[in-house]
Order: structure tokens, then sequence, then C-alpha cells
């Protein structure tokens, strides 16, 4: 048996490096680095002439869960899958200009969860974990706590000064990243009124999926799951008919669907539930749009039927298509939802190629906006208990072994860990090597953790030099709002008549000499 798992292992490792490049000869010449520095040298010193425009488009990226271990795992996975070492590849997010870290800590949580780290990115403020677009004074599931506490968004803030506005996730639209953009709710789990206590709903607080439709009137694009909390209890699913957990959730008989639907019949808006319906759509034709493709989250990508569930990317190139139709412009969020869920359950595979996809999506944004009127941003709510090392060599397959045994217990071990989770599974002496194989981890928990240390903030577009260094993490929204002109953010864009006055936006052919160099 001990031969027969020492043969495994050395066929993993061969496999490991089996096709994989070693690192170019090229590589052994020091011009090669120096050129390589050079260059990066001359790009930096191009930044020196900031760009002050006024943003007439916003989008924020949200990793959900995507720490910075995450992002160099998903570099070096989105450079395997075209056959390179990896290590070398460039991510989209990796050729913003500016980059910080954000602190990311909730107000009564050193370790915080995505409910209180919405409310500060998209709010403003931070707050206690578990509540979405309420101040630190309201307490956590306490309904009585809601009114008085309210706080609001960077999405009402843009829709209040003429902007289209859009949210785009891989989870349930009423989760607890979209939610903070329109809902003020002491309970990130009141997803609708059937998962809120009778007390709560008898003093008034009203569920998130209800606040979605009537907090903030017309919000101009919504797409991700969650199609079940719109529907009446044991309403069929229109997807799953004979599936019962997909039934509908809502106890007071309401289909807000139904309602959305009626109340926009008069305006170019459409409901969809499948990619053949998203797909069919012409953007100049559809000023609003409801898409709801799962009863609860979205797929994890690599499990995603292609021909029914639209990707992140088509989402949000569909969404931004509708959105700038806008003359005075757009606030898009867009959460990769699911790289926080594969983390959850110790699912490095499902985690990464999440991350991956969504740095497609922003190659996608980037090439219908300009950076001259768009400011992009990308980062994360919280990291996790996600690590990866074990001096493994230059192109080593990233979910493969470390090239050695423990010299402890003379057993092997997987690059990727965690620090906590549902550890690994061994099946007849053999670990499991499949798109849902659960890495290692040192504290068994059934859920593995979020972890506490900063995330990045990536930058790019008008006043991206305003995030630098190392911020709360509510800095972000009010740095967005400054770079747009909207919310409390409007002085400096106001000329000496009082009328607005707006940097002008076409770029020079010295500034399209820049970008260019920016981009190659």
């Amino acid at each position: 048996m001990k031969l027969t798992f020492l043969l495994i292992i050395c066929s993993c490792l061969a496999w490991g490096g089996l096709g994989k490049p070693q690192f170019p000869d090229q590589e052994k010449d020091p011009l090669f680095w120096n050129t390589w520095a050079q260059h990066t040298l001359k790009n930096a010193l191009t930044l020196q002439k900031l760009n002050q425009n006024t943003a007439k488009n916003l989008i924020l990226f949200l990793g959900d869960g995507m720490g910075i271990p995450t992002v160099t795992a998903a570099r070096i996975l989105k450079g395997q899958l075209s056959g390179l070492s990896g290590e070398e590849t460039q991510l989209e997010m990796d050729k913003f200009p500016f980059v910080a870290l954000s602190k990311t800590y909730n107000t009564n949580a050193q370790v915080s969860d995505s409910a209180g780290t919405a409310t500060a990115y998209l709010c403003g403020v931070k707050a206690n974990e578990g509540t979405v677009g309420v101040s630190a004074a309201a307490v956590r599931s306490q309904c009585n706590t809601t009114q008085g506490n309210e706080v609001t968004s960077i999405l009402r803030w843009a829709k209040e000064a003429g902007k289209s506005v859009g949210i785009v996730t891989t989870t349930r639209v009423n989760h607890a990243t979209p939610s903070a953009a329109y809902a003020h709710c002491v309970d990130r789990d009141w997803f609708s009124d059937g998962e809120m206590p009778a007390e709560a709903v008898q003093a008034g607080c009203k569920d998130i999926a209800r606040q979605l439709f009537e907090n903030i009137p017309n919000i101009d694009v919504i797409m991700g799951g969650g199609r079940k909390y719109m529907f009446p209890k044991n309403q069929s699913d229109v997807e799953y008919p004979g599936e019962k957990k997909h039934f509908g959730t809502r106890k007071d008989g309401r289909n807000l669907v139904e309602e959305w639907t009626n109340r926009m019949k008069n305006k170019k808006a459409k409901y969809v539930w499948n990619k053949k319906e998203l797909l069919s759509l012409n953007p100049n034709n559809v000023d609003y749009i409801l898409g709801l493709f799962e009863p609860g989250d979205l797929p994890y990508n690599l499990e995603r039927n292609t021909e029914t569930d639209p990707s992140l990317t088509e989402m949000v190139e569909l969404a931004i298509k509708i959105l700038r139709k806008n003359p005075r412009g757009f606030y898009l969020l867009v959460e990769g939802g699911r790289i926080d869920h594969g983390h959850h359950e110790g699912k490095a595979k499902q985690a990464l190629h999440e991350a991956v996809e969504m740095d497609r999506a922003i190659g996608r944004a980037d090439l219908i906006t300009s950076i001259y009127d768009t400011m992009t941003v990308v980062t994360a709510d919280h990291s996790h208990m996600f690590n990866f090392g074990g001096y493994t060599p230059r192109g080593n397959t990233i979910f493969g072994l470390a090239p050695m045994l423990s010299d402890v217990d003379q057993k092997p071990f997987t690059a990727i860990l965690y620090g906590n989770g549902p550890g690994f599974k061994v099946i007849n002496g053999l670990r499991e090597n499949e798109n849902n194989y659960q890495a290692q981890s040192a504290v068994p928990l059934r859920m593995e953790t979020h972890g506490g240390e900063d995330v990045a903030v990536f930058a790019k577009g008008p006043m991206a030099h305003l995030l630098h260094g190392v911020h709360e993490q509510n800095y972000i929204p009010h740095v967005m709002a400054y770079a747009a002109c909207i919310g409390q953010n409007r002085d400096h864009c106001m000329s000496s008549s009082g009328a607005f006055s707006l940097s002008p936006a076409l770029p020079s052919m010295a500034a399209l000499l820049t970008l260019t160099r920016l981009l190659c």
C-alpha cells in the first residue's frame, strides 16, 4: 500500500510538471529583467500627469472573498489555462495603474462579514457585521433599531444625480453585497418575509427582496439569482417545477416579478430568466432589465450550463450596453460573489475559476468603456483563510502537490492550504482530484472562515490616484462620488458662476499615446 501511495505521489508530481514550460532562456539574461523594469518605469512616469476628468461612469467590481493570495493564485491559474507557467501572467486588474490597501474590519468585528463590509464600500460608513445599509447604531436582528439608522449608498447618489444604475451578481440579487446598495436591514438573512421572524414583520421591518423594488424606484439593471424570494410560498419555479427546494418563499403572497412587470409595462423593460432570453435582447431597445437566472445563487462557472445560464462576462457586457445610453452616465456594481462560496467550502478550484471569470468580465468592460470618462475600481470585501506555498517550482500546477513530503509525518501536502475549513477527503488512500476537491486545512470546521487581513484596491480612470496607500474601507465610495461629482462631493465641480464645470474627457493625442503605452 505504501508503495502504491508513493507511486501515486510521484505520478502527481510528474503530472504537475508535464507540459509546463521551464522558465524561458531569456530570463537567464539580466538584460531581460533590466529592460522590462525600465519599460515599467517609463510607464510609471507617464502617470505623473493625473487624470482629473470628471467620471461620467463608475464601475465597482467586487470579488467577494478575493484576498491577495486569491488574486495571486488566480493570476497563475489564468496563465496556466493558456498553457503558460502562470506566474508572469497579468490579470486585467494587474494593469490598473493605482493600487491601495483596504482595512476590512467591521465596527464590532476584527474579522468581517460581507454585509458590514458592503455597507462600508457602498454607503461610506462602517457598520456591524450582519447588517446592510444601516449604521453601527443598528443591532443585528433587532428590528426596532432600523428606523433612524438608515444610510444611503452610492448607487442611490448616482440615481439621484440622473445616472442610470445597475447591479450584476453571481449570487442572489438580495444577498449581502448587492443588498447594501438599496436595502436598510438589520439582518442580511432576511431575504424574503419567509426568512423573517414574525415579530419583525409585525413591527414593520421589510425583507430585502421587497426593498429591492421599493426603496430606489426603477433600478435600471438587476441581474443575478434569487428568483424564489420574489414569488409566493409554494409556487413552483419556472425552471425546476418539480423541486420543492426551489419553490417560492414569500408568506405575504406577493409576486414581486409580476408587480415589477406591471409597473414597467409602459417602459422599455424586460424580465428574463435564462441565457437565451438575455442574449436575444437588443440593448438599444431595452432601458430596464430584471434578470433572475436561478432560484438561489448562480452555479459555479465550472458547473454552469452554458446553454441556459449566462456568464458574469455576458451579463456585464449587456448591462454596460444598456446603461451607457444615458448621456449622464451610469453606476454599475458587479459582484463575483461565488469566489467566497468556493473558499467557504474549501473548494479552491471553484473559487479560483470564479476569480478568473470575474477578471474576464473586467477585461470585457474595459473594451466597451473609456479610461477618460469611466472610473473603474476592483476590490474585495474581505479575505479568506486561503494560501499557497511549499517551495513549489516555477510552473507547478496551482492545484498540485508541494514537491516534498512533510519532514514530520512524511505525508504529502498540497500547495494550496486553508487555515481552517472542511479539510480534505481521502478515499481508499487516494486524494480526490476534481473540481470540488477540498484542500487541506489546519483546523477542522464545517465551513472555512473569512480572513482578517487587508485587501487590495485596484483603480483606473478619473481621480483613480486618490486610491493610494492604506485606507479604511468606507473611503472607497467617497472617492468614487468625488470623481463623479455626486452625493456630498460636488463643490469642486462648481464654476464661479455656480454651474457645473466638468473637465473635458476627450483625449489629446499625447494622452492617447500615453494610454497606448499603458495598455501595451
